[in-house]
């Protein structure tokens, strides 16, 4: 994904077209996550995550983790880190694309044990099921926070 210091609206059509359709495929992927996750859960026979309405929310959730969390907002210029680090490990900004990295990593794992359990057709434990619909939700709740944190933090910076 190319990273972009300029703002949206300073940008050309065609950049504009291909970050609307990055970021359409950026949903995609998380709501098939999440369609993954709900088949493996519901293959458990838990009745709760087995209803069409739970699975649609969760395809919906993981398109908004997926949507918010993996695009991050670049930084104002002035807030650039020069190397070496003086203080710690990093700034803020670093911890928000930690967060997102870890809920996407989480929900990515999740999927894809989902994946691996629905193709080699085996039976869902209940237990196992809820710890891998669990490991999602908290991945896919990550995702979501950081980008919204991201997101508040970049327009109080362009507020300053």
């Amino acid at each position: 994904m190319i990273k972009r210091r300029q703002a949206r609206d300073t940008r050309s059509s065609i950049s504009r077209w291909a970050h609307t359709l990055e970021r359409t495929g950026l949903a995609l992927t998380g709501a098939s996550c999440g369609l993954f996750v709900a088949a493996h859960v519901g293959k458990a026979n838990i009745d709760l995550i087995g209803s069409a309405v739970t699975v649609l929310a969760m395809m919906l959730y993981g398109a908004a983790g997926f949507y918010l969390g993996i695009d991050l907002p670049p930084l104002q210029p002035d807030h650039e880190m020069h190397l070496p680090l003086r203080h710690g490990l990093g700034s803020k900004w670093d911890t928000v694309e930690l967060f997102s990295a870890a809920g996407t990593f989480l929900a990515a794992v999740a999927a894809v044990v989902s994946v691996s359990s629905i193709v080699l057709d085996e039976t869902a434990q209940e237990g196992t099921a809820l710890v891998i619909g669990f490991a999602w939700g908290v991945g896919a709740t990550m995702q979501i926070a950081a980008g919204v944190i991201a997101r508040i933090r970049r327009a109080a910076s362009t507020i300053l």
